[in-house]
């Protein structure tokens, strides 16, 4: 039995020894794979794809001339050549409007007083028997004044006429009239458009012969 036992021992210490050797020569028991550079399968590098550029060119005939290039302008001189014809048109206009007669004058129609000027027009009062298109004549001028001179009435200034034509009959905006009384179940709701006449004033004539007042005037009496 010993003799056998040693027999296995031997023979594991030989199988250590040569597997010791074995593993000294070849350290690394896979070995990577060393390709060289010219085995390698060369692949071809990635592009970026750029967009294809395209110029395009107008062919003309033998008949057909080609196109004059208009010469560049400068924006300041561009500004100047626009506001020019702008500013002619401006003043031309402004040559053209009539001047106004600076002159006003105070009426009575009815009970109320009115100021009016020549080319405006106003809302009066119903004026009874006026068509529209009439020409009418306002006696009662209270006051005529001017840029220079005023001519106070005492109570008309007397001569004194505003002219003026009726451009339209009409009615003036609703106004409601309520009327509640309260516990007695009493409500009225009645609505009400007074009746007006829109003339438009054409001139006032007939002031001159009356005696005026002026700041030099009101000066000496101070």
């Amino acid at each position: 039995m010993a003799a056998a036992s040693s027999c296995a021992a031997l023979a594991l210490c030989s199988s250590l020894t040569s597997h010791c050797k074995i593993s000294c020569q070849n350290p690394n028991p896979h070995p990577q794979l060393s390709l060289s550079k010219s085995k390698l399968c060369s692949f071809p590098s990635p592009k970026l794809y750029t967009r294809p550029t395209f110029s395009f060119t107008r062919k003309f005939s033998q008949t057909e001339p080609p196109p004059v290039s208009e010469p560049e302008v400068e924006p300041e001189a561009a500004l100047e050549a626009e506001a020019k014809p702008t500013t002619e048109v401006v003043e031309s206009a402004a040559k053209e409007e009539p001047k106004r007669e600076e002159i006003f004058a105070v009426v009575m129609i009815g009970s109320r007083q009115y100021i009016v000027f020549p080319g405006r027009f106003i809302y009066t009062q119903r004026l009874k028997g006026a068509n529209v298109n009439d020409k009418i004549i306002l006696n009662k001028v209270l006051l005529v004044g001017t840029k220079t001179t005023t001519y106070i009435g005492k109570p008309v200034v007397t001569n004194a006429a505003v002219h003026a034509v009726v451009e339209e009959q009409g009615l003036n905006p609703k106004v409601i009239v309520f009327k509640y009384k309260k516990k007695k179940n009493y409500r009225r709701n009645i609505g009400h458009r007074q009746p007006n006449t829109r003339i438009r004033i054409t001139g006032i004539t007939g002031y001159q012969d009356y005696p005026a007042v002026t700041l030099d005037s009101l000066k000496s009496v101070q």
